[in-house]
């Protein structure tokens, strides 16, 4: 096994790490502690708060109140901005509350008596916030302040000084939080109503609330990449193909490298494979980039950890020079520039890229097949993106392929997904939890890696293991078809003369019944008076 893993992503050079990003530690480190009490309530009418399962319900429920007002990528800034502004506000409620037990409980290590003065002075001391990875909230920022205020006319410009103040307290949070909400184009009380409806939504009532804040970006982020159509995608790649991403890559610790980070989806769901196999969150470290300063923003709201602004580093074409105006190639050589030796890349790519000749793209194909970078190529089915109805492909590529399971030098594997998905609209497919288990252990039983224990074998028209002589007399194009063929029909053991004898009597039979109902039809309209004349 080798360190981490990637997508869009990639195993780095340590130098070539530090000459990009600095240097990052402990970027997946907790914001708080596990056992926190739900928070107190501050003054205001009362509300009750929606449990966890209500989530995701009630959050939409909130981006419809102002769906009337402005678009889509307009009104995501708001509601997210509230939901995380919501989020810090119920952890550092929560971990007050666990001070305010501390300092007066006689039995604790940081009990200082009975006066409460002085346990009111203690709730106030920054280091036991800052300790425990606790975002400091300033009094006239926390929610329960603002959402007292909520009714005035002004509340769009104190929720704005409230984000200015989180900022200058957290200098992880200068320049992530998005302050717009003065200058918003809203009816007088509208983002008073929807700071009361986000109101009843209480994080800190769960004790894995920062799971539940990724969950809640996850499914907002996707619908509103739905309302905004084609300018969603820029944020948002479907989980369900992040997912078979990650599922390929396993990245159970090390370091997790995404040059285009979007919202920061990658990270999450490479958090949830680590701990779904039984590891930390603190095993893997995240190093992301992304050069829209919004999307950068969701992202640093998303995780929630520290994402640094960097630029993009200087690109090496190892296997040729990309062509202008087509970035397929750019993006591979990158990734693979970026790979430290026995690290894995998952790039997510328009199909074109498997069979282009233009512009020098079939040499640069070539020479990456014949350095033996390509290990594995997935073709999915269309309609798996909001924005786009077109199939795409999934390269995955090494730089050494005996470190992995087996020496699958000389060889890359060919999966067929595109039958594969099931439409959860008319216009959207998604890929289910036992596709991606398909298509990412047939991966591991190839490389022979632990991470399965099924033996690997071609099928037909699904999967094929290829090898280089067999790419070469393809001309390099890397288009799984090409290599799976035909899946085998099943005989079901009728001759072929009966068979069609049975289906020649049906289809009379169907014929006959057919011209009845049409003669039925036809005195029905007469009856009624529309007969033909």
């Amino acid at each position: 096994m080798t360190d981490s893993a990637t997508f869009p992503t990639l195993e780095t050079d340590d130098e070539n790490l530090g000459e990009d990003l600095g240097g990052l530690d402990d970027l997946l480190a907790s914001l708080r502690s596990d056992d926190e009490p739900a928070p107190k309530r501050g003054r205001g009418r009362a509300k009750k708060e929606a449990p966890a399962k209500d989530f995701k319900a009630v959050l939409w429920a909130s981006a419809d109140k102002l769906r009337a007002q402005m678009d889509a990528a307009e009104y995501k800034h708001l509601v997210l901005g509230l939901i995380f502004l919501k989020f810090i506000s119920d952890t550092f409620a929560a971990q007050q509350s666990k001070v305010r037990l501390m300092v007066s409980d006689p039995d604790s290590d940081n009990y200082i008596g009975d006066d409460p003065a002085d346990h009111q002075e203690a709730l106030e001391d920054r280091d036991y916030y800052t300790q425990e990875n606790v975002f400091w909230v300033p009094a006239d920022a926390r929610w329960e302040s603002l959402r007292a205020r909520a009714k005035q006319p002004d509340i769009g410009q104190l929720i704005d000084k409230a984000l200015v103040a989180i900022e200058n307290e957290n200098p992880t949070l200068r320049g992530k939080l998005d302050k717009r909400f003065g200058a918003a184009q809203l009816e007088p009380g509208r983002l008073g109503e929807l700071v009361d409806l986000i109101s009843t939504i209480g994080f800190a009532d769960d004790q894995r609330s920062g799971d539940v804040l990724g969950e809640v970006y996850e499914y907002f982020l996707g619908q509103f990449a739905s309302a905004e159509g084609k300018k969603g995608g820029q944020f948002y790649t479907p989980a369900h193909v992040v997912k078979t991403l990650v599922a390929v890559l396993a990245p159970h610790k090390g370091r997790i490298y995404d040059p285009c980070c979007g919202s920061g989806g990658m990270f999450v769901q490479s958090e949830k494979f680590i701990q779904a196999h039984g590891g930390k969150r603190d095993d893997a470290s995240i190093y992301g980039q992304e050069s829209n300063p919004t999307t950068w923003r969701l992202a640093a709201m998303n995780l929630p950890t520290p994402l640094p602004e960097t630029s993009s580093p200087i690109r090496r074409w190892v296997y040729g020079r990309p062509p202008v105006g087509n970035a397929n190639y750019a993006w591979l050589q990158h990734m693979l520039w970026k790979l430290r030796p026995g690290g894995e890349a998952g790039v997510v790519l328009a199909n074109g890229s498997m069979s282009s000749n233009q512009s020098g793209e079939g040499q640069i194909r070539e020479a990456m097949v014949r350095g033996d970078v390509v290990e594995v190529m997935v073709a999915l089915p269309g309609q798996l993106f909001l924005n786009t109805q077109i199939p795409v492909c999934l390269w995955f590529l090494t730089n050494d392929k005996t470190q992995r399971g087996r020496d699958h030098r000389s060889e890359t594997l060919f999966i067929d997904a595109r039958q594969m998905g099931t439409m959860k609209t008319r216009v959207e497919r998604v890929l289910t939890d036992e596709d991606i288990a398909k298509i990412g252990g047939t991966v591991h039983a190839w490389r022979g890696d632990g991470e399965v224990s099924d033996a690997y074998e071609d099928v037909a028209g699904f999967c094929y293991s290829a090898n280089l002589g067999e790419i070469e007399k393809n001309g390099f194009v890397l288009t799984p078809g090409r290599y799976v063929g035909a899946a085998d029909l099943e005989d079901d053991g009728e001759v072929f003369e009966d068979k069609m004898k049975r289906l020649t009597t049906l289809l009379k039979q169907q014929q006959e019944q057919g011209a009845r109902l049409d003669a039925a039809i036809a005195r029905n309209l007469a009856l009624l008076g529309f007969g033909a004349e």
